[in-house]
């Protein structure tokens, strides 16, 4: 079958029309039209190989959403027709302990969906079934497509963290993936405190679900709030001041990065040992947590907020996100 897509061939290049054929379905294999696909800041970093990792040329493109029109003879629970979406990963190897154990995401051997192949800014792109998770009916298939990379992402550490309702939780950075929180959080019944540095954002973030934002450049708003989280989320790729938020958690609190800081992180021990805190991350959450991700979406009409461009204005809309104007997500449309 012949894809046709927009792919980069060099760092910092633009994306130009690009054709390839697909070999033979493979048995555990499903082929999807691509009717929408976000656009992710990891694509950018792709694009530009600010992680090493990145082949060319590279066809970007791993918040997909569309319709599944051919299905390998071992694939299960999948169909032709049904409404799919497919995220950061395409693959993983289905043997090892930690697929066993639902935790598909941490798979040495898993595939990406950008990663020495190609991905969603095309008509159609092709993944393991385990990792095509089916949409709710009822979603909205022109903003769902943000979910399955950025979307679960910001749940997976909600769920790992055991956040209760009665938990004060912070976010830091407002933005892709941070506004995701938000809602996440305001309907999990949590205190949600938004750390931002763009006061003129602060009603914006209020009615996402914060009950309060903070001034990240304040060193008085943050002392304030001193002692008080159970877990930290950071979504910024930035260097922070990181010792004056582990200041704010609470005893047992948990500072928790999914932002691709590419700078070592300061972490003063005693800032850890005296309250028995912690640190970590996470990427993105299982094929099992994204489908209950949607259904808890679906249930209490959680989306991202989107701009749309059709894909082929994708040059257009990448230089959107570069001028970090974006609000909050980009989604391009086939």
């Amino acid at each position: 079958m012949k894809v046709n897509a927009y792919a980069t061939r060099e760092p910092k290049g633009l994306l130009e029309p690009l054709s390839y054929e697909l070999n033979e379905l493979g048995a555990e294999e499903v082929d999807i039209k691509v009717i929408y696909c976000g656009v992710c800041h990891s694509d950018l970093s792709m694009m530009n190989n600010e992680w090493g990792m990145t082949q060319y040329p590279l066809i970007p493109g791993h918040e997909i959403a569309g319709e599944i029109i051919a299905v390998g003879t071992a694939v299960k629970n999948l169909k032709v027709g049904d409404k799919v979406g497919m995220g950061w990963l395409s693959a993983s190897c289905m043997s090892c302990s930690q697929c066993m154990e639902g935790d598909h995401n941490l798979c040495s051997s898993s595939e990406a969906t950008i990663v020495g192949r190609h991905g969603g800014f095309a008509d159609h792109v092709r993944g393991h079934w385990s990792w095509v998770v089916p949409i709710p009916t009822g979603m909205d298939m022109g903003k769902v497509g943000p979910l399955f990379c950025g979307g679960i992402t910001v749940f997976n550490p909600i769920v790992i963290a055991g956040v209760l309702p009665t938990d004060s939780v912070g976010v830091i950075g407002i933005g892709g993936l941070g506004h995701m929180a938000l809602k996440f959080l305001k309907h999990w019944g949590c205190e949600v405190i938004a750390f931002s540095s763009n006061p003129d954002k602060k009603e914006e973030i209020l009615a996402m679900g914060a009950t309060k934002v903070i001034n990240s450049k304040d060193p008085n708003e943050l002392e304030a709030i001193q002692g008080k989280l159970k877990l930290i989320l950071n979504t910024t790729n930035v260097k922070l001041d990181w010792n004056a938020y582990l200041s704010a958690l609470a005893p047992k609190g948990k500072l928790h990065t999914v932002g691709a800081v590419l700078e070592p992180m300061e972490i003063p021990a005693f800032s850890l040992i005296g309250g028995e805190k912690s640190v970590g991350g996470s990427p993105i959450g299982s094929p099992g947590l994204t489908k209950k991700m949607l259904e808890f979406c679906l249930r209490h009409e959680i989306y991202p907020i989107v701009e749309e461009f059709p894909m082929e204005k994708v040059n257009e809309a990448l230089d959107h996100l570069k001028s970090g104007k974006a609000r909050y997500r980009i989604v391009l449309k086939n």
